[in-house]
């Protein structure tokens, strides 16, 4: 068995990326999938004044990063056989974070990295989980993503706010397709709450 170590918020976990090894009872051919896409959600009002702020680069743990994965059974981590992320999943999550401003926001406009606007807020988001888990093998797994969010006053950079969201969603049964789903399910409700945070913490 080919393993590698990565090292996961001050803890080190084995990481088995085998082709044959698999979480799933019955693996599905390999796919490309995605999760967070908003084509069915329409943009929301035009803002009339709305607070700039921008989005610094986000956070994911190592072993989350890429197009791969992770599923977690007790101590022991895997990467799920059959199944590929369109994108690595840190490009996917910004993107949906993007789209959920745009249909959501009512008073806050998300600057994009590459856009020069000026602004006097910025978000700063740390995915620190982004990963399937296992009660037992061959299970329905519960997908679980925390992460912390900061908002920092420019050009002090002091921390204006800060919160740490957690949500999870239990796959419908142990297929790629449903702990697909469940990632997407997870992550519509982690940027709903961080949309509303935001619009929060802007102050008046």
């Amino acid at each position: 068995m080919i393993g590698m170590f990565v090292r996961l918020s001050a803890v080190t976990a084995v990481i088995a990326a085998l082709a044959g090894c698999s979480l799933l009872s019955t693996p599905d051919p390999v796919q490309l999938y995605r999760f967070g896409a908003g084509a069915e959600v329409g943009e929301g009002p035009a803002l009339a004044a709305p607070v700039q702020v921008s989005l610094r680069r986000i956070e994911f743990p190592a072993a989350s990063k890429g197009d791969r994965m992770l599923g977690i059974t007790g101590s022991e981590a895997a990467y799920i056989a059959g199944a590929r992320w369109v994108s690595p999943a840190e490009d996917l999550y910004a993107q949906s974070l993007h789209e959920a401003f745009l249909s959501q926001a009512t008073r806050v406009r998300l600057i994009a990295r590459r856009e020069l606007t000026p602004t006097t807020r910025t978000l700063d988001i740390d995915v620190r989980t982004f990963e399937s888990r296992y009660e037992q093998p061959g299970a329905a797994p519960l997908v679980v993503i925390s992460a912390t969010a900061r908002m920092l006053r420019l050009p002090e950079r002091t921390v204006v706010s800060e919160r740490t969201f957690t949500v999870s969603q239990r796959a419908s049964e142990n297929r790629v397709s449903s702990i697909v789903a469940a990632f997407d399910i997870a992550t519509r409700d982690l940027n709903t709450q961080i949309v509303g945070w935001t619009e929060a913490s802007v102050g008046g």
